[in-house]
């Protein structure tokens, strides 16, 4: 199998063990975390090859999350490590129903100082598929590294995926975040999107309208996450296909989304789907998209993003 290469921020999210706003809650439970990294992680874990290309600090939270994600079979060879910052952290908090609200410690953190020289060409071969959000495309040499990645990827012959993940609180305005996504966003053949992350990076009002917006540059499909509701993906044509949500009684929607994006993409690599051949069979899309929905459900039965992530057998039965 070929493997997945995602890079980007790897943090520490510290949960909330009871229900409120940060204001409020006194107690936190650490797990590893950050967007890219939990994609790597679920890839990993359900017998995928996956490598994370990022920077951690020298300190206790950067050895915690190198021994997390090489236990989840994650390849950290390519992440570096640094002294002039520390490793980023993220507080969240849950309210009632289990959706989230964060606050960041990243000013800067580690993986921002990731740079373009140190982005390995040789890492990148065709059939690969690399993975990035936006949570490192702010103004920081993090953003040139994602450059030379895709560069490199797009050399390659390998499927670029691309998750934005919005993260407003992260940048010093909306408008500034819209403009680097949409930048990045002819780079990718796959978008995956949430229903409202689709409206606000295409600025329009309706779901067809923003679609076709975002079909732009090298984009051959998007995949829209819709909660409870399941999902769709929608290709150049204009096919859409949707798959329902699967029940699940909600303890934490942490990781929820990269699990979705991870086990879809952990298909793609399994049977060698290409950028070329990613839209050939809307049949076996639409059955990626049941099993990712699955992959979701059993995550937000658990706590955190990584100890939440199911293996192989949970997902597609025994082997």
């Amino acid at each position: 199998m070929k493997q997945l290469i995602a890079i980007g921020e790897a943090l520490i999210d510290f949960t909330a063990l009871e229900r409120g706003d940060l204001s409020s809650v006194s107690r936190f439970e650490r797990n590893a975390g950050g967007a890219p990294a939990n994609v790597a992680a679920c890839v990993a874990r359900l017998g995928g090859r996956a490598a994370l290309l990022s920077k951690l600090g020298r300190d206790a939270f950067g050895d915690h999350l190198i021994a997390v994600l090489s236990g989840n079979g994650v390849d950290v060879t390519h992440v570096l490590r640094t002294d002039r910052a520390n490793t980023a952290l993220a507080f969240v908090a849950l309210d009632e129903k289990g959706e989230r609200s964060f606050s960041f410690y990243r000013n800067p953190s580690a993986d921002m100082l990731l740079s373009e020289e140190e982005i390995p060409k040789q890492l990148f071969q065709s059939g690969d598929i690399l993975h990035f959000c936006s949570v490192d495309l702010v103004d920081a040499p993090v953003r040139g590294a994602h450059r030379r990645a895709i560069e490199y990827a797009a050399e390659a012959g390998a499927t670029i995926s691309f998750d934005p993940n919005l993260r407003p609180n992260l940048w010093e305005n909306e408008g500034k975040m819209l403009a680097a996504v949409r930048e990045f966003l002819p780079n990718c053949h796959l978008l995956k999107v949430s229903e409202e992350e689709l409206l606000s990076i295409a600025g329009e009002r309706t779901e067809q309208a923003a679609l076709g917006a975002v079909f732009c540059g090298n984009v051959a499909a998007v995949l829209i996450s819709r909660g409870s509701r399941g999902a769709s993906i929608a290709l150049r044509d204009g096919t859409l296909l949707s798959a329902p949500g699967e029940r699940a009684e909600q303890v934490d929607s942490t990781g929820a989304g990269d699990v979705f994006i991870g086990t879809f993409l952990f298909q793609l690599l399994a049977d060698a789907v290409t950028a070329e051949s990613l839209c050939d069979s809307p049949e076996t899309l639409l059955r990626y998209l049941r099993y990712a929905n699955r992959a979701a459900a059993i995550s937000v039965t658990r706590r955190g993003a990584i100890p939440s992530m199911p293996v192989y057998e949970e997902v597609f039965g025994a082997p």
